[in-house]
């Protein structure tokens, strides 16, 4: 089985996290070189001659061997090559109106910010360039190149970073390449180790769970299981701040002299809004999940967004799905974090759920006014989680326990808080899960030189 560990990192000094910047970006400048050529070729731009494969790659990553190690720098390389064959591959699929399975047209890859608008910090490195080390004194080590050893005074050929958190797959037979990135909008280093196990590995071998989630214009998601639990992520204030955004965007796109569309101040706040989105996104899909798998869950069922349109459809909610929550984008990053957890994803119908009555079955009878669905039947509910409900009981035979409390999520800027009851803290305090300690950071030492 195919499954990833993903984990925190932190430079050990302030020299280290520099290396680190340096490395990252190194890696996008070269991605974006490597990119350049070839979609100029792909274009057909005058002085670009042959197709996407006749860039000269090799002459590129040459230029950042010193920097990033010549091992990195071809699995920049590599890994530019997958994503422009895969986008072919879309393209191919798209164009066949016998393969459903791409709706959207691709597009070709895109860069990694600039240099100056600033690049966006994310790399790679190749399975045999780094190690990594759990317990406690948890550590991921990296092949860094000798200018950049060089510049910073550094007789290390590999880089030491200390691994905040536990994985979810400690024992595995073997590792892939490992992807690192900034996140601006949590100002912390990650990366994702994607590894292989054995069929006995899986944590959870009696998980036989299900869940379902609607997905709403204003409830972001409704989740309901069969063990009776039901969670609610709420969005409007959310999405009132990407609306307070796009407006602002909008002011300073009509303030631009003729002939211009864009500003540096624009694309900032394009930056902004997206990583904002990003990062609520990367957020609920972890703490949702993380409980779902607490649970026992081992399907995970999604409808399609061609039953969202049909159902909720009008200006407001096309922008809130297409634009907001980047519907597509949110059920690709559902599906690649439920990976790491061994829970498959599935999409399924969900039409006409959000208008049944699940105590008379009607479709017909029923009111829907914002939150609450009501039925002259005499039922009464909140309309997304039974949505979910009702969802989770048309898919699947597992018999569904009744329903707790429902969970409330509203988000915080940082992270998706429990909404609290009477006597609760609507603040609770956060917890570090560092592998730091009082006396002293435990990853810390000497590195192996190689």
């Amino acid at each position: 089985m195919k499954r990833a560990n993903t984990f925190v990192v932190r430079p050990l000094t302030d020299d280290d996290e520099q290396v680190l910047r340096d490395l990252l970006d190194a890696s996008a400048a070269l991605w974006n070189e490597i990119n350049y050529q070839r979609l100029m070729r792909y274009n057909d731009e005058d002085g670009f001659e042959g197709d996407v494969w006749d860039a000269d790659t090799g002459k590129l990553e040459g230029k950042y061997k010193a920097v990033l190690g010549a091992s990195t720098a071809q699995t920049v390389r590599r890994a530019n090559t997958e994503a422009w064959r895969s986008f072919f591959e879309n393209k191919k699929a798209y164009h066949d109106e016998s393969n459903t399975s791409v709706t959207e047209h691709p597009e070709p890859p895109g860069f990694r910010g600039n240099e100056d608008d600033g690049r966006v910090l994310k790399g790679v490195v190749r399975k045999d360039a780094y190690t990594v080390e759990w317990g406690d004194r948890s550590r991921l080590e990296m092949v860094v190149g000798k200018e950049l050893r060089d510049r910073h005074n550094s007789p290390k050929s590999r880089l030491r970073l200390e691994i905040v958190g536990d994985p979810n797959w400690p024992d595995y037979e073997d590792q892939g390449r490992l992807e690192l990135w900034y996140d601006e909008t949590n100002s912390t280093f990650r990366a994702s180790q994607p590894v292989t196990v054995s069929d006995e590995t899986r944590d959870t071998p009696l998980a036989n769970e299900k869940a379902a989630l609607d997905i709403g214009a204003n409830n972001l998601v409704a989740c309901t299981t069969t063990t009776g639990q039901q969670y609610l992520y709420e969005g409007r204030e959310l999405f009132q701040r990407f609306r307070e955004t796009t407006r602002e965007i909008a002011r300073l796109q009509s303030k631009l002299k003729e002939g211009r569309y864009s500003s540096r101040r624009i694309r900032r706040l394009y930056r902004k809004r997206t990583r904002r989105r990003d990062h609520a996104q990367e957020a609920l899909c972890r703490g949702l999940l993380e409980r779902l798998y607490a649970e026992g869950v081992d399907t995970v069922y999604i409808g399609g967004l061609t039953d969202v349109l049909d159902t909720h459809w009008s200006v407001e909610a096309n922008a809130k799905t297409h634009n907001f929550w980047a519907f597509k984008q949110f059920t690709e990053r559902l599906a690649c974090t439920a990976e790491e957890y061994g829970i498959s994803v599935e999409v399924r119908s969900e039409a006409w759920t959000s208008q049944e009555c699940p105590q008379c079955g009607s479709t017909e009878r029923t009111t829907r006014h914002q939150d609450t669905l009501t039925c002259p039947c005499g039922f009464e509910g909140h309309a997304d989680l039974t949505a979910s409900e009702t969802f989770l009981k048309r898919h699947t035979e597992k018999a569904v326990r009744p329903m707790a409390r429902p969970v409330r999520f509203k988000w915080d800027s940082h992270e998706w808080l429990e909404s609290p009851r009477p006597h609760e803290s609507p603040k609770e305090q956060r917890t570090d899960p560092s592998t730091v300690h009082r006396d002293g950071n435990v990853a810390s030492g000497d590195s192996q030189t190689v």
